[in-house]
């Protein structure tokens, strides 16, 4: 048995972003301080308004390989890329 604490990833929102991004990873016993040590080390200029940490355990992921026959079924479906859409003249430059 290991006497390891459990591997977190550490996700922070910024002051001016909309959305979370992964920063790094540390070691804790629990979430909450988990959330504690991610501030310490990944938000010292205070440029954090969010901290998310999940256990590494729990994340999955698809494999670089399988990017073929996981992305493939949506390149049939032209509508979805963007250049099958007109962009109005009032829109500008996008």
């Amino acid at each position: 048995m290991s006497n390891e604490w459990p591997l977190w990833e550490v996700f922070i929102r910024g002051q001016h972003g909309l959305s979370h991004r992964h920063v790094g990873s540390l070691h804790a016993p629990d979430a909450e301080i988990a959330i504690k040590n991610a501030r310490d080390v990944y938000t010292r200029r205070n440029e954090g308004v969010s901290i998310w940490v999940v256990p590494s355990s729990d994340i999955v992921a698809s494999a670089p390989g399988d990017k073929e026959p996981l992305y493939e079924p949506s390149n049939s479906k032209v509508y979805r890329h963007p250049t099958f859409f007109d962009i109005p003249e009032e829109a500008g430059p996008m």
